[in-house]
This record gives structure tokens, sequence and C-alpha cells, in this order.
């Protein structure tokens, strides 16, 4: 794995170092191209801004520009001037004048032959190399008269589809780029308009082996070869062409001993096709060669190493597995017997609560009705006794006074203790007991609070109503003693089977730390009344102040029918 991974790594490298080796050359291939148009395209601007040009002055633009030092590969400049049928007369008669700086005296256009249009070659330099193309028609062929005759019409330049045939360098070697000459001062804005001005155009030829060359040059390896493909124009697709192949002999290699990738070139509208390719091999170096070798060495050493060890600490893992295992064993059986004695103190907390709510109730009621009637029936005798003693006995009949206002006071006490243990309100409905609580807030803490009535009447077990009311009682008493609020706001209703009840303040909130604060159930109490229920309760605090208490408690689909048993009597 070792060996693969290295590998795998030295040739994806290798690949990388090649692939940006083939952008360069393809980015100085571009900036070639991009430099000899430019070249062309400030000829035609020579041409463009005189109203003539002559031989003498073209050779001295030419000059200036140093094509032999500053564009090597370009191989010359020249002019090609249109003439119809109808002026060729005319035109080999007007050569005959100028054969200033060595240009030849006036001859025949070449190839002979009649034609409708010709191009032919006026002006050309350097002209001791290429002085025998002077009167030639570029233009004898029909697919160059069509791509001079297009390049006319749109104003564009054009470029040769095919390599150029010359003497001066290897068959195929060269190819060449044309712009039209207008007339100055004539408007060019329609196809008319620029057949009416079109003078010529003028053209440049270079060596596609001189321009190639010397972007590969710039790469590192020299066993690089690149094989340039014309695909074609816009127009369509064609057979591509080789333009050029830097190792024409190179020996054939197998796809996977080859790093190879084929990048596009933009020949002035033409699709050029540059397959660069060069041997693996060539881009490794003697390290590259030997660090897969190392790696598999260092992988086969740490392998065995790795064995080693692991063969000393299997006995030790078994038994701490072992050991693991065992802990983990006796960690559940811990955890089933908490889990079941947490169930058991719920279920004994829900019927301690069920016990101490009876317990209260019963306690409530004996006193109710066994001292509530005793003291009723002493409240009774004591009123006769006044009422009897009020004209013949005043000393006793202010004894009488004294003694109802006591006993009125005893009867108050007890109704006081009574509603403690179990409001008796709770016997007359949930809706009544909650009505009931708030008024007696309203009237103890001074308070503005507000019941949300939904006018529905809500028939619940005792066992719930008692949960609900306790929870109620026991947060109006958290607001009264620590929220600080000015507004208490409940809201009771039963949506079909649920019941829920959601108490709100605008007082200082609920600390993070009181919830836990050790001596403190109030809380922990309400949660838990909720959940032996089944319900669900939230305790949250709002960020500008105030806590919201909300439970929810599923209820059976049968409401409670049954009427309260009786009412306390409430003439105590």
């Amino acid at each position: 794995m070792f060996h693969l991974a290295a590998s795998k790594t030295i040739e994806y490298d290798a690949g990388e170092r090649f692939l940006h080796q083939a952008q360069n050359a393809q980015y100085n291939i571009n900036s070639r191209i991009n430099a000899y148009t430019d070249v062309l395209r400030g000829t035609a601007s020579f041409f463009n801004a005189a109203d003539q040009v002559d031989r003498a002055g073209f050779h001295r633009y030419v000059s200036g520009l140093n094509i032999e030092r500053q564009f090597p590969a370009l191989d010359n400049i020249n002019y090609a001037q249109y003439v119809t049928h109808d002026g060729r007369t005319a035109f080999e008669h007007s050569l005959r004048d100028d054969t200033a700086l060595g240009y030849p005296e006036a001859m025949l256009i070449s190839p002979p032959g009649q034609r409708a249009e010709y191009w032919v070659l006026t002006m050309i330099e350097p002209l001791p190399e290429f002085g025998e193309k002077i009167g030639r028609d570029i233009g004898y062929r029909a697919p160059v008269a069509r791509a001079l005759a297009q390049g006319r019409d749109s104003g564009e330049l054009s470029a040769s589809g095919t390599p150029i045939d010359s003497a001066h360098q290897p068959l195929g070697a060269g190819l060449a780029l044309r712009l039209p000459i207008y007339r100055p001062g004539m408007p060019t804005g329609t196809v008319a308009q620029r057949r009416a001005a079109y003078v010529g155009s003028v053209g440049i030829g270079f060596s596609v082996p001189r321009l190639v060359q010397a972007a590969l040059e710039q790469m590192q390896v020299r066993d690089a070869r690149l094989v340039l493909y014309d695909g074609g124009d816009h127009a369509g697709p064609r057979a591509e062409v080789k333009l050029f192949d830097s190792k024409p002999d190179s020996p054939a290699l197998r796809p996977a001993e080859l790093f190879s990738v084929e990048l596009p070139i933009d020949f002035n509208s033409r699709h050029w096709h540059a397959h660069f390719s060069a041997p693996k091999v060539s881009w490794y170096s003697r390290f590259d060669t030997w660090l897969p070798w190392l790696a598999m060495v260092c992988g086969f050493s740490g392998s065995l190493m790795f064995f080693l060890l692991f063969h000393t600490l299997s006995s030790s893992r078994m038994r701490a597995v072992k050991m693991a295992k065992e802990m983990t064993r006796e960690l559940r059986t811990s955890q089933a017997r908490l889990q079941q004695s947490h169930h058991k103190l719920r279920r004994l907390a829900a019927h301690s609560d069920q016990i101490k709510e009876e317990e209260r109730k019963r306690i409530a009621r004996e006193i109710h009705d066994d001292l509530g009637q005793n003291l009723l029936v002493l409240r009774i005798d004591v009123d006769m006794l006044c009422t009897r003693t009020r004209h013949r006995h005043p000393r006793l009949h202010a004894r009488a006074e004294r003694t109802l206002v006591q006993i009125d006071s005893t009867i108050k006490s007890v109704r006081h203790i009574i509603n403690d243990l179990r409001p008796t309100v709770l016997d007359l409905g949930l809706n009544a007991a909650v009505e009931w609580q708030i008024a007696q807030f309203r009237a103890r803490s001074g308070m503005v609070c507000e019941l949300i009535d939904h006018q529905t009447e809500i028939r619940v077990d005792d066992h719930c109503a008692t949960a609900f009311f306790r929870v109620l009682q026991e947060s109006l008493s958290n607001i009264q003693q620590h929220a600080h609020a000015s507004l208490v706001r409940v809201d009771l209703r039963q949506i079909e089977s649920v019941l829920s009840m959601t108490i709100s303040d605008n007082g200082i909130g609920l600390p993070d730390a009181s919830r836990n604060k050790a001596g403190s159930f109030g809380l922990v109490g309400i949660e838990e009344r909720i959940s032996l229920l089944g319900g669900t309760c939230s305790i949250s605090a709002s960020p500008n102040g105030g806590t919201t208490v909300a439970i929810t408690v599923p209820v059976g689909a049968r409401a409670a029918r049954e009427a309260p048993s009786r009412a306390m009597d409430f003439a105590l």
C-alpha cells in the first residue's frame, strides 16, 4: 500500500508539472500569435493613415519593426492590390515606373490566365528573399479567392486554413494572415460600401515550426512532443490538418507510459488543437524512482513492528475487554436497580400525595361536620342568651356579646383551616376553584390578576382537579413572595381531551440558580405533580422579564359527569 501510494503521488505530481508546462507553452503560442496579429493590424493602420503608400515608405515601416529580432517566426509582410479584369492592363503598365529598392521591372500577372478578380502582390519585405513573389495573384485558387472576398466584404481578419508552400521553408511549414485595406475617408458601413472602398489587403506569412519551437524550448523536459492540428473555423467541422510535429520520428509508447493532454489554441477564428505528450520517466528524478521502493520497505518494517506490538498487547487487551464486560454488566444491573428504585419512589410519592390529599379532605370534613356544627349550635345558644338578657341583665348581656364575638372569630379561624386543608369550593368544580383562588389572591396581595375565561365548564376527576389547584396555589404563592410583579394572567382551557393551564406574570423573572436552590421544592413539586398525571410542565423566563408556568395534562375522553357530592355549609 505504501508503494502504491508513493507511486501514485509521484505520478500525480509529475503529471501536474507536465500539465503546467504544457499550459505555459499554450500561453506562449497564443501570445506570439497575438503579437503577430498586432503587427498585421499595425501595418493595416499604416496603409489606412496615408492616401498613398509607395514601396520606399513600406520598406522604411517594415525596417523599423526589426522583425528578425523582435518577431523571429515572421517570414514577410506584404501588400496585395485588388485589380479587376477591366483594370488589369492599366495596372500592369503602372508597375513599369516603380522599380526602386530593387523591385523587379514590370511583369505580367502570374500565373497566367484571365480571371474576374486579382489580388496581386505589389510590395513585400524583406525583398531579397521574397522578390520573386512580386506580381503573383494570390487569389488564383478558388478557395483563397473566396476567403479574400469574404474578408473584403466583412472587413475582418482572415487566416489561411492550409499550410503555405514556400521555397524558403519546408513544405507546409508556413501560414498567413490577411487584413483588408479600404480607401481613407470612404464609408464602410455596408457590404456595398466596403466593396466600393476596397483597394487590397495586407498580409503576413510566418513559420509555424519557429513559432512553436520557441514555446517548446521553455519546457523543462526536452523529450516533450507537440503535434499541432488545424480543426477548421466557425463555419463547421472538417478533417483536421496537421500543421506541426516536433518529433515525427519518436518511438511509439503505450498510453500508460505517457503524459498527454490536448489544449485549444485560437488562431484568429480557427480552432487549433495542441497535443502535448511526454514519457513519464522523463519527468521523474532519481529520488522519485527509488521512493516507492523505500516506502514499501518502510511499510513492511512498520507492519512487522505493528504485528509484534499487537501480539504483545493482545493478551492484556483480552483481559481488559473481559474486565470491561464484567464492569458493564454490573453497571447495567445497578442501573436497572436504580431505575426500579426511581419508579418505586415516584409511585410512593404519588401514593403519598394521594394519601395526604385524602387525609386533608377527611380532616377538613370532620372539622366541618363535627367542630363546625358544634360551634354553630353554640353560637345559636349564645345568640339566644344575648337576646333574652338584653333588657333585664345588662352585665350578663355584655358578657354574652363578647362570647358571641369570640365564637364568630373561632368559626372564621376554623373556616380558614378548612380552606387551607382543602378548599370546599373544589367540590363545585375546577372552574369555581380557580376563580375562588384568584379572588383570594387579589384580596391578599393587591395585584391585578386576570382570568382568561373561555366560557367552557371543565369536568375532570378529583385527583386531576386537586393537582391543577395545587399548582395554581403554589405558582401564585411564588409570585407573591419573589416575583415583584404587578400583573398576573391565568389561562385555563380544555381542548378536546387535553387540559392546560398557563400562569404568567410581569415580574423580575426566574434566575437559573433558583430552580436548583437547596431546600426549595416548590417548582420540583409542580413538575412532579404534573408528571404523575402523565402531562408536561414548562417553566420559562421571558428575556424582558416575567415567568411563565405552562402545564398540559391529557384527560380521559369521558368527562366527569358526577355533580359534587355536596357543598359545605357556607354559614360558617
